[in-house]
């Protein structure tokens, strides 16, 4: 069938398998193209099949000659329907890694739920032994609590009063100004029990008591804080309490483990280009900017670069893992810049329907957002018929 790309606000229902797997083709090239990395030697990733997630396994993998462990929901082509592009992401991985002589397997399910946590631990007792890096990298907006069954749900507001800002509808670059609602105490308490530190610990103290982590194991997940733009709809809002329950448990964590060796971290990362993302208010508009100061100053990264860098730069380099005053591994550094959020802020206060193509990259957010989804990428035909039937290989 001829594939082409269908949304609906911050979704495209649709996912091309070819333009999937060059995309993660050249993120594996990417790091092919790098010094290898003195890394993990067997990796855990759990929200493995997009976005940091992935970029985290293609670096362990093709960067340190790790063999991985996948962890993402089941995506498979149903009837009227692609494949999810994570689906397409990960079967693209497992071809080029078993290609290059390197072992992975995939667990699919709910990484919330104990099936999956146990179904993970088998495999790896089974293939791998232990695991020596375990990333959490899951972005959902749903929970089921795997002990009380009770169903939470996430959402993007700011915390005490109204917050009005502009905002951006990337598709037809009209920018308006939005107001929105404060959360309430149970909005706020939901976003923490489903984007808190949780469920990381959960599967930490699973594996743990499985017999499957090793003494010095490494743990990472990912954060954000961002600029002062974006900061009363994200790090002060209720998204931001569940940043710091994370970044709570991560010291909880590196106490349990330093005990063996071990260690746990939080990741504050910069804005990308992510369905998370898009899905908040004023993000979008805020990294179209964002983009376009970083690439004229030469500092812009992906995913991908991102990734290498916490990989070679903080995590596996000589000495010290070097964090700021609250333990935190910053690969936001470049966009935190003060020349690079002058500059933003700048544009910001001139941002308007007319002007934003000029004064923003906003092409390059909207070809960033259809690639989430195997759009847009070059090297790929869209008018040829493909089999959108892609079978994982390893899959559990």
């Amino acid at each position: 069938m001829i594939i082409k790309p269908r949304t609906r606000g911050f979704i495209c229902t649709t996912a091309h398998p070819t333009g999937c797997a060059a995309q993660v083709q050249e993120q594996i090239d990417y790091v092919q193209g790098k010094p290898a990395v003195q890394g993990p030697r067997k990796v855990l990733v759990i929200g493995a099949s997009a976005g940091f997630g992935l970029a985290a396994r293609i670096v362990a993998a093709f960067g340190a000659g790790a063999s991985t462990v996948g962890i993402y929901r089941q995506g498979e082509r149903s009837a009227g329907r692609t494949a999810s592009a994570g689906w397409y992401n990960s079967a693209a991985f497992e071809a080029a890694a078993s290609k290059a002589g390197l072992q992975s397997f995939s667990v699919t399910g709910d990484a919330f739920t104990d099936e999956t946590k146990h179904k993970a631990i088998d495999l790896i007792r089974k293939e791998l032994g232990q695991v020596d890096l375990v990333i959490y990298s899951v972005a959902t907006a749903r929970r089921t609590n795997p002990v009380t069954g009770e169903v939470s749900n996430s959402v993007l507001k700011p915390i005490g009063k109204p917050y009005t800002n502009k905002t951006v509808n990337f598709h037809t670059g009209e920018v308006t100004d939005i107001t929105i609602e404060p959360a309430t105490e149970q909005e706020i308490s939901e976003t923490v029990e489903v984007m808190g530190g949780d469920d990381w610990k959960l599967w930490m103290d699973a594996l743990r008591e499985g017999g499957v982590l090793a003494p010095d194991a490494t743990t990472v997940a990912y954060s954000y804080i961002g600029s002062d733009i974006t900061q009363a709809i994200y790090r002060e809002g209720s998204i931001g309490q569940a940043k710091d329950h994370l970044e709570a448990t991560a010291k909880q964590l590196n106490d349990q483990l330093a005990a063996t060796g071990g260690r746990a971290f939080v990741t504050v990362a910069k804005a990308l280009v992510t369905q998370s993302s898009s899905a908040i208010p004023v993000v979008p508009l805020y990294i179209s900017a964002l983009y376009k100061v970083m690439k004229e100053k030469g500092v812009h990264e992906g995913c991908i670069e991102q990734m290498y860098r916490l990989f070679a730069d903080r995590l596996y380099a000589d000495g010290a893992v070097p964090t700021d005053e609250k333990g935190r591994i910053r690969i936001d550094d470049w966009e935190m810049r003060e020349d690079v959020q002058a500059e933003v802020s700048k544009i910001w206060n001139a941002l308007t329907t007319d002007n934003i193509e000029q004064l923003s990259d906003l092409v390059g957010y909207r070809r960033e957002f259809f690639q989430l989804f195997g759009f847009e990428t070059d090297g790929v035909d869209y008018e040829a018929d493909v089999d959108p039937q892609v079978e994982v290989l390893h899959v559990y």
